[in-house]
Parts: C-alpha cells; structure tokens; sequence
C-alpha cells in the first residue's frame, strides 16, 4: 500500500526550493546520520574486500580496481544499499522537486582512494536520457570531509537552464578519467567546489555541469553514494539496464 502524502517528509524550505530553481543544486546538511554511514560503509567494505573467489558477481572486479572502481548499480543486488536509496529524507526532498513521487535509476559507490582520478565536467542527462526530463541526483558524503585535497564535487551553478551541451573526449588525462566524456563550451573557470561533511547530501538536477578532480590526499579517501532518481512517470530511453523503477515508499 502506498504511504499517504502528508505521511512523506517535506525538508526543503520555499527558499531552498528556488535556490534549486536557480541554482540547480541544494544540500541538506547532516541528513544521514553519522552510525548509519559509518555502517554502510564498512557493509560496502566487507563486499568488496571478500577474496575475488567470494565476491559476489554483481561487486566483482579484478585485485588492482578493488578500491578505484566505482560499485554500479549496489541497490539492484543489496538491501543495505536499496534503504539508503530510499531514506525518507531523500524520498521527501526529490518529492518536493518534482512534485511528485520519485524512483530509482540508477546507483553508485564511489571509492576514490588516494590518487584516484575524478570525473571530467558533464551533464547527467547525457549519459542517462529519461522522458520527461525529470532526473535528479541525491549525493551522501560518506566521509568526514570531503573537500578539494580528496575531490570533492565542483559545479556551476545555473548551467541547468543551458539545455544539453555537446560533449567530447576528455582533455585532462592526469586529473580525469578517459573512459567518460567532457562538456564543451563552457567556461570551467565559474566552476565552484562543493565542501561537504559525513551525512550531507547534495541534490542536483541532470544538466547542472559538475566535476571532479584527481583525490591528492596521501591517506584521505573520497567515499560517496550517489543515485539517481526520475520522477514515477517519467522513463529512461536508450538504457536498457537502467529502465527498471526502484520505489521509495
């Protein structure tokens, strides 16, 4: 049965709402508490640190990319990762954007050990096209800081209103992954660095342009969830593996 609307949390303020309306981004500040990250990350650890025997298909990769890889898609295969998919917080926050109930995607974990590259500057929406255009990110900081020494998130705040850009090869191969694609014409240097602690979670819409850089710690890693959410109307087009609808309530 479907949880009553006035049962769903509101969070967001009318002024948070049109700071994401400018912007394209909103955080909410310690909305998961530190004993549940702190839980969920050592789950994730124990999963991926399982001899490669052991580990489950869905988690595996080889010895070297353990720790470098992010875990795609943990909420498909784990209920530890599927309830923080769901936290109420979430489910409120993403119901109170679109205006209606929201589903799940896509999920991820990201590892980023010291050294690890980051994520050339992109739009969401390029990789994972849904109809209507209702997609919104929900990032967890699962780590005490997570700043510009570990490769923290930049973005731009506005470019949400740009529509889809062209995107190319990526032109920074010491600080980016080349696997991905980068955003083309657009200035970088209005970039800004989203400082976050253990239990924020940033909101951002599918065109807002963000970023990462390489994690220069020597000992900080830059762990984080991060999933992605339509609205329950809307559907993913040309993704196969992502067109099944994961429920909040």
């Amino acid at each position: 049965m479907l949880a009553k609307e006035s049962e769903r949390l509101k969070p967001l303020t009318d002024a948070q709402l049109e700071q994401y309306k400018r912007d394209g981004f909103i955080i909410i500040k310690q909305g998961c508490s530190s004993d549940l990250i702190d839980a969920f990350n050592r789950h994730i650890f124990e999963i991926r640190s399982a001899p490669l025997s052991e580990m489950p298909d869905w988690a595996r990769t080889s010895e070297k990319a353990r720790f470098s890889t992010r875990l795609f898609n943990p909420h498909q295969h784990d209920s530890f990762s599927r309830q923080m998919m769901k936290l109420p917080i979430v489910r409120g926050t993403l119901a109170q954007l679109m205006e209606r109930e929201a589903v799940c995607v896509q999920s991820m974990f990201f590892y980023k050990e010291p050294g690890s590259h980051g994520q050339a500057a992109h739009q969401d929406y390029y990789y994972i096209k849904n109809d209507p255009m209702t997609m919104v990110a929900a990032w967890i900081a699962t780590e005490d800081k997570v700043d510009e020494q570990n490769g923290c998130l930049w973005v731009i705040p506005g470019t949400h209103k740009l529509g889809l850009l062209p995107h190319g090869k990526v032109k920074n191969l010491e600080e980016h992954e080349e696997w991905t694609d980068e955003t083309e014409g657009v200035d970088l240097s209005q970039q800004i660095p989203v400082i976050m602690e253990k239990g924020d979670i940033l909101f951002f819409h599918e065109l807002l342009i963000h970023s990462s850089n390489r994690n220069r710690s020597t000992d900080r890693w830059r762990r984080s969830y991060v999933c992605h959410y339509i609205r329950e109307d809307s559907a993913v087009t040309l993704r196969e593996d992502l067109r099944e609808k994961y429920s909040l309530v």
